[in-house]
């Protein structure tokens, strides 16, 4: 009888298994492989999600934003003691933290092959228009001495875009034997399908966590800019406040914006491809992101975007064809883009045609999990059961 090949899942939130690893769990389970998924924030509902996938949940303890080294260090030998009692096949970590302290306690468990993936660097590498304070400088040291301890632990490296590569293993002379660019973790297409965009009036989306990362002051600005010249120009945002935030959009900045009918404000939702679908332009003026979930969601749906030209953005707009790329921090230009759709209103579904087919060569699930499964040295297995 064939081995059963074991994989670990190594993240954070119990959340991300089910919303953004499903397809992923449910094909390498199809496969004949029996999946762990190593979750350090959940609840018991969280687990029950995971078990419904077919994979097996195994907590452990990871403190995602601190700085304390002794409980990294407790996370770490957590991490390797579980890993040796497993014994994986593959250790797959994500998110910054499990791809540091999983990749080296995998190593230490001798796991016979060690996966990390990035899907974005984050905000200490993450450029302002001020400059980086200080502490930021501090904390992306450290970060990045902590990666070079770990990437020599790891056989490949998995990042969503090359100006990730270039501004981690480049710029710092990371070691790591094999890179490869997944180009976006994927959507399952059938969850947001193609529907012609209503142009009277033209509506406008961002959705996203209100952020100065996010674009969300400059957002606010161009809407201002937009509302002078058309004064019945309709704007949506969604997303929630992340009160812990330093940079977050305050909540009496918030109410003083909605007391002015500056734009509509439905907070957090979970029916968001049905947010979208009501929508004529897709805007995401962020300063830096992996590939942008939010954007691929859109463009499935057939919506032109407006963009930032950064890392992570520019992987999702092909400028002139399926909306525009323009430069970040800089409402002026943003509004003048709006203005060209509200001017242009024909060129929504033109645009909009041309984002859904990019999203069905680029984004598919279906497709990016056959390659992260060929990547993982699990081909032979998806043929054998294919």
């Amino acid at each position: 009888m064939s081995h059963k090949k074991k994989i670990a899942l190594i993240g954070t939130t119990g959340a991300s298994f089910y919303g953004f690893r499903a397809d992923l769990i449910k094909q390498l389970v199809l496969d004949g492989c029996l999946v762990y998924a190593l979750t350090s924030e959940y609840t018991d509902q969280c687990l029950e999600k995971i078990r419904q996938l077919g994979a097996e949940p195994v907590v452990y303890k990871l403190i995602r934003g601190g700085l304390n080294p002794f409980a990294d260090i407790a996370s770490y030998l957590q991490l390797k003691c579980i890993l040796k009692k497993i014994q994986p096949d593959i250790a797959f970590s994500y998110f910054a933290k499990p791809v540091i302290y999983g990749s080296i306690a995998a190593k230490a468990a001798k796991v016979p092959t060690v996966i990390g993936m990035l899907e974005g660097l984050g905000y200490t590498f993450t450029d302002q228009p001020e400059g980086q304070s200080t502490k930021t400088k501090l904390i992306r040291s450290i970060q990045v001495l902590l990666y070079k301890m770990a990437f020599p632990c790891l056989d490949k490296m998995i990042f969503l875009n090359p100006d990730d590569q270039n501004d981690l293993v480049k710029r710092y002379g990371l070691r790591v034997p094999e890179v490869h660019i997944l180009g976006g973790i994927g959507l399952n297409l059938t969850d947001y399908p193609f529907v012609e965009a209503k142009t009277s009036p033209i509506k406008f989306l961002f959705i996203g966590r209100l952020l100065k990362e996010k674009g969300v002051f400059e957002l606010i600005q161009a809407i201002r800019i937009v509302k002078q010249k058309y004064p019945q120009a309709h704007f949506t945002i969604l997303g929630a406040i992340d009160h812990q935030n330093m940079g977050a959009l305050k909540q009496e900045e918030l109410d003083q914006l909605l007391d002015n009918k500056i734009f509509e404000y439905p907070g957090h939702v979970a029916n968001v491809n049905q947010w979208i679908t009501d929508s004529s332009v897709f805007i995401l003026p962020s300063y830096r992101e992996g590939v942008p979930r939010s954007t691929q969601e859109a463009m499935a749906i057939g919506r032109p975007v407006i963009t930032t030209d950064v890392p992570g953005c520019r992987e999702t707009v092909v400028n002139g064809v399926n909306g525009f790329l323009v430069p970040r921090w800089n409402p002026e230009a943003l509004a003048e883009k709006m203005c060209y759709f509200i001017e242009n209103p024909e060129q929504v579904n033109i645009m909009g045609l041309e984002s859904y087919k990019i999203a069905q060569e680029k984004f598919d699930a279906e497709k990016v999990n056959s390659k992260l499964i060929e990547i993982m040295g699990l081909k032979d297995l998806n043929e054998k059961t294919s």
